[in-house]
């Protein structure tokens, strides 16, 4: 598995997802869950309800693929309320793979803009 990191898309399913489900059933859930094409080219990303497994679906031009991963301590996903089917990037699903979440951040303080100024 090599891909031009700027040009795949990467599909994260927003809800928990059964890992017995193998590549007609993830595919379906591609299509009519997520509303995409699963011949499209994108890596479409399956978690389990614990978070400790993830599933990526693709298609590479002579059929399907999936590969798997299982943490051993630790979870992927921490809260699933937060979770949303959506696109992510790149570095986003290299993050989501060492079991790291991205969080929006903001600061505790901002400075107004007339202080800014002042300097």
């Amino acid at each position: 598995m090599f891909f031009a990191e700027a040009q795949i898309r990467v599909q994260l399913y927003g809800q928990p997802c059964d890992m017995r489900k193998s590549y007609d059933g993830l595919q379906a859930l591609v299509r009519h869950a997520m509303g995409c094409e699963p011949l499209d080219g994108g890596l479409y990303v399956f978690v389990n309800r614990r978070g400790s497994q993830l599933k990526c679906l693709y298609f590479d031009r002579s059929g399907f693929c999936i590969w798997g991963k299982r943490l051993e301590a630790g979870r992927f996903i921490s809260d699933w309320r937060a979770v949303r089917t959506r696109e992510m990037d790149w570095t986003s699903l290299k993050l989501l793979l060492e079991g790291m979440e991205v969080r929006r951040v903001r600061k505790r303080y901002a400075l107004p803009v007339a202080a800014m100024s002042m300097r």
